[in-house]
């Protein structure tokens, strides 16, 4: 399993998410630029000791990403998409793509995969629009978990 986050702003939410992927094998992606520094103790904080486990790939910019993924599936994940997370249907090599806190994914992001490529998560409820960045890479890659390994 595979997450990319694309410019990602809050060094807790990236700390807790590289926490995530250490708990479930998978390999963590970001996108330069960074808003905040990989060293910044907050990154290290919120993934507490887990954080020299963490198999990381950092890139310079989206296209040596797409690089550096090769043929792999895009899975964006957007509050701009009309598809449900629960409709997707992952296959082994997919990868989920989240954008920033404040801006979500850029456009050269949505752009480049095609829409049926891209989900959001429901929010039923009438006053939020979205979770946490790492509230919903948890809830996605959970989903991409349970539908990969059903008798884990």
């Amino acid at each position: 399993m595979q997450l990319v986050l694309v410019h990602p702003e809050i060094p807790h939410n990236t700390g807790a998410i590289g926490r995530l992927c250490v708990g479930l094998g998978a390999t963590l992606h970001l996108v330069r630029p960074l808003g905040f520094a990989l060293t910044d103790r907050f990154v290290k904080r919120a993934g507490l000791d887990y954080w020299p486990h963490l198999d990381l790939q950092l890139h310079a910019d989206w296209p040596s990403c797409v690089a550096a993924l090769g043929a792999a599936r895009l899975w964006l994940a957007t509050t701009r998409s009309s598809n449900s997370l629960y409709d997707c249907r992952f296959a082994p090599g997919d990868v989920l793509v989240f954008g920033s806190e404040s801006e979500g994914l850029p456009q050269e992001v949505r752009a480049s995969v095609p829409p049926e490529q891209s989900f959001a998560i429901p929010m039923p409820g009438a006053h939020a629009r979205s979770l946490n960045l790492a509230q919903a890479a948890a809830v996605a890659t959970y989903e991409m978990y349970r539908q990969l390994y059903p008798s884990r």
